[in-house]
């Protein structure tokens, strides 16, 4: 288990010395462990690169498994932990503007009608959200993803299921005085010559591939990792920037307009684990309902 569970962070981390980092290990004794791994097995798990570390098709079907045995064993701790403890504890993570916007109206009700649970609302973004519940450390995820697959499939065994919330929007913030600030709908080539301000790191990759198809080159002033530091800055004229509905902060020093199609959207949903929570199980059925459209919250 110690050696499965040192080639899951290799392959977390593409790399010996930053697997060996987080593990707080040196790299000469991660790779002594993936060695003595590949020797057992008889056949080699990692490729070596110049780019870092891949997985060989072994490899991928022991991580596969490392990870359901990891889930299972934190699982199993979580239930023995349950019944030491007076009050039934459910774990939330969630990422910020989610957590700001989506979840206080439906655990409003849910702390109302279980004021039993014990509550623990962790903050993180998808890319550590989902792991927490695979892993057994959260019972439900609110996470995003951008355009494209959802990041939980029904094929790819991951022990998840996602639940689709809401369509989120991205809209083009401009300062109320920029010439533009008076349109109804925007054409991102119009802003071709503007610099602009990230809010999410996330969001470089997903404004570049609409700016080629607008026909621009992108060009950034900000890389930030907060969406109202983004809309501070333009507010004070520093450039524009693209922010999704619900992380909007209405103020009287900007604006929000829509962009014609194609326009990028950020996609809600929720993330829970296809194992039976056990005490926690009714807390996520109760709150998966609350956030749903049809629900209550």
């Amino acid at each position: 288990m110690h050696r499965l569970g040192v080639l899951r962070e290799v392959a977390r981390h593409g790399s010996f010395n930053r697997a060996a980092a987080a593990l707080r290990l040196t790299p000469s004794a991660v790779s002594q462990q993936i060695a003595a791994l590949e020797r057992g097995l008889g056949v080699p798990v990692v490729r070596r690169s110049t780019r870092g570390v891949v997985l060989t098709e072994p490899g991928r079907m022991l991580v596969d498994t490392a990870e359901t045995i990891a889930a299972e064993l934190t699982d199993a701790q979580e239930r023995i932990d349950r019944l030491s403890t007076a009050r039934a504890r459910f774990t939330i993570a969630t990422f910020a503007s989610g957590g700001r916007r989506l979840l206080p109206p439906a655990l409003s009700r849910f702390v109302a009608e279980h004021p039993e649970a014990e509550l623990t609302i962790l903050e993180r973004e998808p890319e550590d959200s989902l792991p927490l519940v695979r892993e057994g450390r959260a019972d439900l995820a609110l996470a995003y993803h951008f355009d494209g697959l959802p990041p939980i499939r029904p094929d790819d065994r991951s022990g998840m299921t996602w639940t689709p919330l809401m369509t989120d929007p991205l809209r083009v913030v401009l300062p109320r005085t920029h010439p533009l600030a008076g349109r109804a709908r925007l054409q991102l080539a119009e802003l071709a010559a503007e610099r602009w301000i990230l809010g999410c790191l996330k969001t470089m990759d997903l404004l570049r591939r609409y700016a080629e198809l607008a026909g621009f080159e992108l060009r950034i002033s900000c890389s930030a990792t907060d969406y109202f530091f983004a809309q501070s800055l333009v507010t004070a004229g520093v450039g524009v920037a693209l922010i999704p509905e619900i992380s909007l902060t209405p103020g009287p020093d900007v604006v929000a307009i829509p962009l014609e199609a194609p326009s990028p959207s950020r996609f809600i949903g929720i993330a829970t684990s296809l194992r039976d929570r056990g005490p926690a199980q009714p807390y996520v059925d109760a709150l998966c309902e609350l956030l749903s459209p049809d629900g209550d919250g």
